[in-house]
């Protein structure tokens, strides 16, 4: 018979607490070493209105991996453009607040200070492979962080609204469109 009881050390609210803790720290040590080493700056990339161009770089990576399956391999560099330009239309809605989240979440993607630890590329983003990209999200999807599965969630939806506002991906999902008036 296999013993099932739980250590009650490897569990304590002092335990909890300072994983917490250092996770938060680390998370917001990451985001403001970023931010002052200029990784964050504020010019958005050629054609865009918000995202810049570490963030060009990371979503063109990652969004062929979300989607996949929703778009023929033929059309998937369309599909990827298309899908950033309505991300960026999207994210120049924003509120100040929301938008600042989103770009410290790209921040920590594109920063090699934290790419490599918290996402496990630890090479440029265009050199990542798509099995890579796959790793990397199921790891924050799975992870004991909760900030780290919040970033999923928000890196997820963004992308999939994004996509899914596009005429090209509703004969996917089988929707004809809006009616016609």
């Amino acid at each position: 018979m296999t013993d099932t009881t739980l250590n009650s050390a490897d569990l304590s609210r002092r335990g909890f607490l300072k994983t917490g803790l250092m996770g938060t720290a680390l998370l917001a040590t990451a985001g403001l070493t970023a931010t002052l080493s200029g990784c964050s700056a504020s010019t958005p990339a050629q054609g865009f209105r918000v995202l810049r161009t570490a963030d060009v770089a990371l979503l063109s990576v990652i969004i062929p991996v979300i989607i996949e399956g929703s778009a023929p391999p033929a059309n998937m560099p369309q599909a990827v453009k298309g899908t950033l330009q309505s991300l960026d239309n999207s994210l120049s809605y924003l509120s100040p607040e929301l938008l600042k989240l989103t770009v410290q979440l790209f921040d920590v993607l594109a920063s090699p200070l934290t790419r490599g630890p918290l996402t496990g590329v630890w090479g440029s983003w265009e050199n990542a492979s798509t099995q890579d990209v796959r790793h990397f999200l199921e790891r924050w999807q799975n992870s004991s962080i909760g900030l780290l599965k919040m970033g999923y969630d928000s890196l997820i939806k963004l992308v999939l609204m994004s996509w899914y506002s596009r005429p090209e991906s509703w004969a996917h999902c089988g929707y004809p469109g809006p009616p016609t008036v």
